[in-house]
């Protein structure tokens, strides 16, 4: 089972600077608005990193100082600079940047993960590219937004029948997903259910679990894979699997910070049973429900 056979997708990435003129870069998909810094509001006892809020449209957008976020200086004129609003996991926040500065379309197999010992921002990226001959790093948005607002421990549903509970158990699963907070989340609400699973960074590493596991009592049945990982992205990770007899009928569950409902006819193109907008641990339990019938009805 080779990685190399799977197709890559393109992506479409947004580069921005901070003050340092380092260029930045996050997916085009994440981005709903460039527009310029608006007044805004500063509220008392908000956190250090969110310079205030601003009306857009009749909406309080919460804004945020990506330079301080990231560790770096705040941008020299603190009115200057422009806005990205970004849509990812259910919520719209604005990142305070200094300037946008072009698209740049390339494929998944062009983003590579971040170098260790790179220090810095590595915290804060998922990957890195090259263009035009210097390195981007791309940013992971999902990681500054939980770090200045957390999401709340949402307590897995303690309805389930015996039924579901019973069928949940034999649930083997694997979570991958390349954003450390986004995996420690979907683990949170699989503990909560009483379940243990498997985890992996990047796709690569999943196939090896994957092929480690295969034949032993722990044999994964379930996937559940983010779709914007370096390397090799959730729609292909999940073709690689639909055409390796092996695990052609493992059941598919595409986690992603997107809205889902632009994701479901490429998630079902590629071969996913389903696809989820992250994150909402009671709709990610109802998902692992279904994805355990649907195993349990295939061994009949």
């Amino acid at each position: 089972m080779s990685t190399t056979k799977a197709r890559a997708d393109s992506l479409s990435l947004l580069l921005f600077t901070l003050r340092s003129g380092k260029l930045m870069a996050i997916n085009l998909l994440k981005v709903s608005e460039i527009i310029p810094c608006p007044p805004l509001t500063k509220l008392p006892e908000s956190h250090p990193h969110v310079k205030g809020i601003a009306t857009l449209r009749g909406a309080s957008l919460a804004v945020i100082d990506l330079s301080r976020a990231l560790g770096e200086m705040p941008l020299e004129d603190p009115n200057g600079g422009c806005l990205i609003v970004t849509d990812v996991s259910r919520s719209k926040q604005g990142l305070h940047v200094q300037a946008v500065s072009k698209i740049v379309h390339c494929l998944t197999t062009d983003i590579r993960p971040p170098p260790y010992g790179s220090g810095g921002n590595r915290a804060f990226i998922t990957g890195v590219t090259q263009v035009e001959g210097g390195l981007v790093q791309v940013l992971d948005i999902e990681k500054v937004i939980h770090g200045i607002a957390p999401a709340p421990i949402e307590v897995a549903p303690t309805d389930l029948t015996m039924e579901e509970a019973e069928v949940l158990g034999h649930a083997r699963i694997l979570v991958v997903d390349d954003s450390q907070v986004a995996l420690q989340q979907s683990v949170h609400t699989l503990r909560n259910l009483g379940l243990t699973c498997h985890t992996a960074r990047s796709a690569k590493e999943a196939i090896d679990v994957l092929l480690e596991l295969q034949g032993t009592a722990e044999q994964i049945n379930v996937v559940v894979s983010d779709i914007e990982m370096s390397e090799m992205d959730g729609y292909a990770l999940t073709r690689t699997l639909r055409e390796t007899p092996d695990f052609q009928h493992l059941y598919v569950l595409l986690h992603t910070s997107l809205d889902s409902a632009m994701n479901s006819e490429k998630a079902r193109l590629a071969g996913a049973n389903s696809v989820l907008t992250k994150f909402s641990s009671p709709e990610l339990t109802k998902c692992l429900v279904v994805a355990a019938k649907t195993v349990a009805q295939q061994s009949l």
